[in-house]
């Protein structure tokens, strides 16, 4: 007898909340998947302190549906969706005119440097980087993550560090970690909703304050997620820093493509090797009846990868989990369900070919 979706519903109606009610009386279930005799779900607690003591409620829930006739496997994940607390900026000034340098640089115990690109916002960059860094450090690998999207950094929220770093001597920065990966982002230093109003000079100030300040440490590889287009910081971090090469994320659709071109043109242009192209949002499996349904195209990427004469690292369906993983903090690829695999897999091909 297999197991329906209806089937996982009547069973969670039945995990009773501490105040009063139940899983799906109070709409906390997401993303229910069953593929053969495996089940796997989202608990989404509506604030991150909510779901700190509700690991006894994603214990009972997985053990209910676990004896449900027909079911093997189950995953359950426990996430929250909820505003990250605002912190007071640190003294460190952040910004300004970038200073003089001879030659392009890396971190000192930095082996290698990774730009990870997108020729247009919207397509998943930042979600892509976090995932992939998670991926690598779960392999062994020492990790470091810059957000380098000044005007729309992401990864505070979605690597679930809400802290300031340190700055000792008004000079050098202390990054944070998270997940087994050591973080910097310029959204550590400012309010959330703050907007950074700043020209070019101040922009590449900021990135060289971000790769040269920063107390690193001894990294396999330092993954930058850049901001969208071909702006200063793509020029600053090309000509000043010692790329070890850049990883170029797209949808399948035309439009998308027609601006990741456009990356690949200028990664070119700056001399930086393309290591590979990413296609994300590749395609939707539909949950109820698993019919898959390429919702921006097909193939576009794997074509435009075969045209550059580049590798398809990997492609990556648009997933509900993905989305309230990293909206609470906790990036999927921290997991073990398919998506953490598909990451673990363009994690594997990059060390395999020497790139990480």
């Amino acid at each position: 007898m297999s197991v329906s979706k209806d089937h996982v519903m009547e069973t969670l109606a039945r995990i009773g909340m501490p105040d009063g009610g139940d899983l799906v009386s109070h709409d906390l279930i997401r993303a229910v998947q069953i593929q053969g005799d495996a089940v796997q779900f989202v608990i989404e607690a509506p604030t991150p302190e909510i779901a700190a003591k509700m690991e006894p409620v994603r214990a009972a829930a997985e053990e209910a549906v676990r004896g449900l006739a027909g079911v093997g496997d189950v995953r359950v994940a426990l996430t929250a969706h909820g505003p990250a607390k605002k912190q007071p900026a640190p003294s460190l000034k952040i910004g300004g005119h970038p200073k003089p340098q001879e030659g392009p640089t890396k971190p000192v115990g930095v082996k290698r440097i990774l730009a990870i690109g997108s020729g247009k916002g919207g397509v998943g960059k930042s979600t892509v980087s976090s995932n992939l860094a998670v991926a690598l450090a779960k392999q062994g690998r020492k990790v470091g993550l810059l957000d380098a999207d000044i005007y729309g950094p992401s990864q505070p929220r979605m690597m679930g560090v809400n802290k300031r770093p340190a700055s000792p001597d008004g000079k050098t920065i202390i990054p944070l970690h998270a997940h087994g990966v050591t973080l910097m982002s310029i959204g550590f230093m400012l309010e959330e909703g703050k907007a950074v109003v700043w020209r070019g000079p101040m922009l590449m100030g900021a990135l060289q304050q971000m790769l040269g300040q920063v107390e690193w440490g001894e990294l396999d590889v330092l993954l930058v997620d850049l901001p969208p287009g071909t702006g200063d910081v793509q020029l600053t971090l090309c000509t000043k820093s010692e790329l070890s090469g850049a990883i170029v994320v797209s949808t399948p659709q035309d439009v998308a493509l027609i601006d990741a071109r456009k990356a690949l043109d200028m990664f070119a242009t700056l001399k930086t090797p393309v290591l590979g192209l990413i296609e994300n949002m590749s395609l939707f499996v539909c949950p109820d009846c698993g019919a898959e349904h390429q919702i921006f195209g097909q193939g576009g990427v794997a074509a435009e990868a075969e045209k550059m004469g580049v590798p398809l690292l990997g492609a990556l369906p648009i997933d509900l989990e993905t989305r309230l993983a990293g909206d609470g903090g906790t990036p999927v690829a921290v997991g073990d369900g398919p998506m953490a695999q598909a990451y673990a897999r363009i994690a594997t091909g990059l060390i395999k070919g020497g790139m990480a």
